[in-house]
């Protein structure tokens, strides 16, 4: 498992999602490193990480993988910033490990844990997403695997569907840095599995086992930064399911960002992390 550590003092793990790598925080590390110990690793299957044939690619396994590499760096007083499939990482990993974790800083994401809050409010389910919709209308079609396997040369066309807004930052560098990773059918396998997890709703148990950890889940201080032209995590979904566990917390809206908020607004996101960080 791949992952850049910079910076001493209180560990900042980034976490990335679909179907990006460390690549996505960038701009991240030089300004938390200067306080911070900035560990951004790549999730198995994804960026500089390996993609082995012979393993499953799940929210369990990515979990896993992250509880074996923070046990290896001896982390506490972890703070997680995760985005998209980070968070339901982070979150998995904190029910489980709450000692560890001291803050939470979520950008377009969900830990999706809010349903085992007494008295819940019914959220919009994430599968009717845009993103989500794509995905199975093309596995029933037949043509979702032939798009996935092809990132090298799809991965822009699959993060415009999921929600990408800054086509400024675009460049030939940028296309490298995104398309490089999936040179091979072989090196999709990451990017494939993810988004089965939901559409096929393959999470549930993993997640519902997590359930006992949402009390020491809930003390954890809590900030979650959206970008409202997402189009794989439906805002209102995102901020409901925050809101039910932190009430508390606050909740930052990005009126003209989409889901990858690192690319479209890295500069505002950078500012709330340190902010974040200093007052909690």
């Amino acid at each position: 498992m791949h992952y850049v550590d910079e910076g001493k003092g209180e560990p900042v793990i980034c976490l990335h999602g679909e179907p990006t790598w460390g690549y996505l925080y960038r701009k991240f590390i030089s300004p938390l490193s200067k306080r911070y110990r900035v560990i951004v690793p790549d999730h198995m299957g994804f960026g500089k990480s390996e993609t082995p044939q012979n393993k499953e690619y799940t929210l369990r396994t990515h979990v896993e993988n992250l509880s074996l590499l923070i046990e290896k760096l001896k982390l506490s007083d972890i703070t997680f910033v995760a985005h998209d499939w980070g968070g339901p990482i982070c979150g998995a990993y904190t029910v489980r490990y709450p000692e560890r974790v001291k803050r939470l800083f979520l950008i377009n994401t969900l830990l999706g844990y809010s349903p085992f809050v007494k008295g819940a409010p019914k959220l919009p389910p994430l599968h009717t997403s845009p993103w989500f919709r794509w995905v199975r209308e093309h596995l029933q079609d037949g043509s979702y695997y032939d798009i996935m396997r092809n990132l090298g040369s799809t991965v822009l066309s699959v993060m415009k569907i999921i929600g990408f807004e800054n086509s400024s930052v675009i460049d030939d560098t940028w296309i490298r840095a995104y398309s490089s990773p999936f040179e091979t059918k072989e090196e999709c396998i990451g990017a494939i599995e993810f988004p089965l997890d939901v559409a096929l709703r393959r999470i549930a148990e993993y997640v519902k086992e997590g359930a006992k950890g949402v009390k020491k889940l809930r003390k954890k201080h809590a900030c979650l930064v959206v970008g409202m032209k997402d189009k794989a995590i439906p805002p209102l979904r995102a901020i409901g399911d925050f809101r039910t566990l932190f009430p508390h917390s606050p909740v930052v809206e990005l009126k003209d960002a989409g889901h990858f908020c690192q690319e479209d607004a890295p500069e505002t996101l950078v500012a709330l992390a340190e902010l974040f960080l200093q007052i909690r």
